[in-house]
């Protein structure tokens, strides 16, 4: 059996802005606990099983 290897990794690492301070902050794309603004303590996204959902933030850019 040949092992088929990995040539990229699937996930990023999306850089963030809470809607409510405006703080930016760096977010894996694929978290597994909910991500909270460092600043303010708002919730900016939750984890879906699979890729993150947004509630109060603003993605400003995909980091590779």
């Amino acid at each position: 059996m040949e092992r088929e290897i990995v040539k990229y990794p699937k996930s990023k690492f999306l850089l963030v802005e809470c809607k409510k301070c405006g703080n930016k902050q760096i977010v894996f794309n694929k978290p597994a606990t909910l991500v909270k603004c460092l600043k303010c303590g708002e919730e900016i996204a939750v984890p879906t099983g699979g890729k993150v959902r947004l509630i109060n933030g603003k993605i400003l850019k995909v980091l590779s």
